[in-house]
């Protein structure tokens, strides 16, 4: 076995252990031994937390909304209408004893 071939089979193997090691960090030790169930049940979690946050964005979209007094449709909310008359009527006309 020459010089060269002994150096060219070690980067080979440091890279091959190089490899496995990322491979083990970013997918665990038993990533062959994961069946579907386990991804079917970790896609189910990924959209009910999606669900989750949508409706927290909708709840608080509505909840500021009322704070700040505003239709989510674009209008003001109508303030309640005034108890008295709806027409104007003449003022009574000025007495003696009233001035």
């Amino acid at each position: 076995m020459t010089a060269q071939d002994y150096d060219s089979q070690l980067l080979e193997s440091v890279s091959v252990r190089r490899r496995r090691l990322r491979d083990a960090v970013l997918f665990g030790a038993q990533r062959r031994r994961r069946s579907s169930d386990e991804r079917l049940g970790k896609l189910i979690a990924g959209v009910v937390i999606a669900a989750v946050v949508c409706a927290a964005c909708v709840g608080w979209s509505f909840v500021s909304q009322r704070v700040i007094g505003q239709n989510p449709y674009g209008t003001s909310v109508p303030s309640p209408p005034p108890s008295g008359p709806l027409s104007p009527s003449p003022s009574p006309p000025l007495t003696s004893s009233a001035r």
